[in-house]
């Protein structure tokens, strides 16, 4: 959980309202939850990220999933954000 509110903290201070915390129950249903409200792409948090500081980035439509390095998380969300409509080719 440290890790994670790292990175939570990171992101909610550059993008505000648009970042969430989630750690309630199993990770299927934090994915349902956030597909549920219509949250396009999540990350998660898991113990690979402690190994190899990568986290997992989650496409809501297309339910594709790639680790990206930690250091690399703004300029891909960044990119991300800013073409929102080619956010599904990746």
């Amino acid at each position: 959980p440290e890790k994670a509110k790292e990175i939570y903290s990171i992101l909610k201070e550059k993008y505000g309202k648009d970042v969430f915390y989630d750690e309630s129950g199993t990770i299927g249903k934090r994915y349902y939850r956030s597909d549920e409200i219509g949250i396009p792409f999540g990350i998660t948090v898991d113990h690979q990220t402690l190994e190899d500081e990568t986290f997992t980035l989650r496409f809501r439509d297309s339910k594709e999933q790639i680790r990206i390095k930690v250091d690399d998380i703004d300029k891909y969300l960044w990119w991300l954000m800013k073409n929102q409509k080619e956010y599904k080719k990746y």
